[in-house]
């Protein structure tokens, strides 16, 4: 209300759109002024169209008792034209993603150089490489004398160092830490192999009293071929993603906020706008590949004051990413093995772990997985043993120290195998496993 820019940081599902809300209606409210035409006053940008779609419905209800509010919506997925035609007189607050700013502005339905609030939410993803692009077209199109607001529930710290270039003396605000999890969310691991994920999915449907269940995937193929399964056991699903229309979007949304939906599979992206009551469980059917995505995944349960449940499947390959989850939040996530195979139990990472980044490995440069290959395939150089391993013990590397053993052993191979290390004589030819020497 001082007028500062702001970064503030909370959890998710602890009201941080009535935070940036509230004070700008006071603002619009005190200060009456008629928009200008093709122009707004407030802009608050956010990565997917259904937060957008809530943010806009936040705002008129929290404003509706101010008379005129001209609050006005843009997002993809739906004809533009409507937009345009809201746009024609001004409006006071414009709630939209940023792909469809950018048409309306190139179209010339809309100039930002009247904004006087920017506000970004969920600004670790809008800031995301995905989005950064449209972002800094957008900053520029907006005068200098403005007030900058970033809310987000995660903010990495390659994201604040971003945040600091477009922000003035930025007040920062943090409610809980960085990447404190939900206190009332009892997690869970389940140690499993990646074909026995839908089988236990449905196993889990069946025996947990679940009210509302969210089961993210990492892709949106893999949310569809999540949903086919659980309608091949007797569960009725829906997937949403960046592939669905947006009417299709909207009402498998709002099945599932009034209840005659009880299971939604969504993708990280599509997840961002889901901010529904009663979610009693969360799934991750397959772990995130960065760690802060989990904190953001597990907050869509225990919202408002209410208790929740996190399990979240494992198999083999995602041993690494678990391993970093448990060091950004700094506790060992009860596990159960479910594996099989005479596979190894996981190894917690240890609460107190650091690294050169601060106790979190840099995004982009992910720990290399202990399967004996630094480019993620199984060991051997990414070659399978076969019979067993063949026989051969592990050889010591050059240096005379024994290969550490391997945790993550693939299918055939005795658990306590080490790395091996292949070394090519100068001057020999490499002969390429598995393939025919040309005639």
């Amino acid at each position: 209300m001082q007028g500062r820019d702001v970064i503030g940081i909370a959890q998710t599902g602890t009201g941080k759109t009535a935070a940036f809300a509230l004070p700008i209606l006071h603002h619009l409210h005190t200060k009456r002024l008629r928009p200008e035409r093709k122009a707004c006053r407030v802009l608050v940008l956010s990565p997917t169209r259904e937060l957008s779609g809530q943010i806009a419905e936040s705002f008129r209800a929290y404003g509706r008792h101010i008379r005129p509010l001209a609050i006005e919506l843009a997002i993809g997925g739906v004809p533009i034209n409507r937009q345009v035609r809201g746009l024609s007189h001004g409006a006071e607050v414009l709630v939209a993603t940023p792909g469809r700013l950018l048409d309306l502005v190139h179209q010339r339905a809309l100039r930002l150089d009247q904004v006087e609030i920017l506000v970004l939410d969920e600004a670790d993803r809008m800031l995301d490489m995905g989005f950064i692009n449209d972002i800094r077209k957008i900053v520029a199109m907006l005068r200098k004398e403005r007030q900058t607001l970033f809310f987000s529930a995660t903010m990495p710290q390659e994201i604040t160092k971003l945040a600091d270039q477009m922000l003035r003396d930025p007040a920062r605000v943090a409610v809980t830490p960085q990447a404190s999890t939900v206190e009332r969310v009892e997690q869970r691991v389940i140690l499993t192999d990646k074909a026995s994920k839908p089988a236990l999915l449905a196993e889990i449907l069946k025996s947990e009293p679940v009210e509302r269940v969210l089961v993210f995937t990492r892709t949106k193929h893999g949310a569809d071929k999540v949903v086919r399964s659980l309608e091949k056991a007797g569960f009725l699903a829906e997937a949403i993603h960046g592939n669905k229309s947006q009417p299709q979007r909207e009402r498998v949304l709002a099945a599932f906020r009034d209840g005659k939906l009880r299971t939604l599979i969504a993708t990280d992206i599509a997840a961002r706008g889901i901010d529904v009551d009663g979610v009693s469980h969360v799934i991750n059917f397959d772990l995130p590949n960065i760690p802060e995505s989990y904190v953001h995944r597990i907050g869509r349960t225990a919202r408002a004051g209410a208790d929740g449940i996190a399990i979240s499947f494992c198999d083999h390959e995602e041993a690494s990413f678990l391993r970093d989850i448990e060091r950004l939040i700094r506790m060992s996530i009860p596990s159960t093995n479910r594996r099989t195979g005479g596979r190894p139990n996981h190894q917690p990472a240890p609460q107190n772990a650091e690294n050169r980044n601060g106790g979190r490995p840099q995004r982009g440069h992910r720990q290399q997985r202990d399967n004996g290959g630094g480019n993620g395939r199984p060991g051997n150089n990414g070659h399978r043993s076969h019979n067993g391993g063949n026989g051969h013990q592990a050889r010591p590397s050059q240096n005379g120290h024994q290969a550490a053993p391997r945790h993550e052993a693939t299918a055939g191979e005795p658990s306590d195998i080490g790395t091996v290390t292949f070394l090519q004589r100068s001057g020999e030819p490499r002969r390429n496993a598995g393939h025919r020497a040309p005639r």
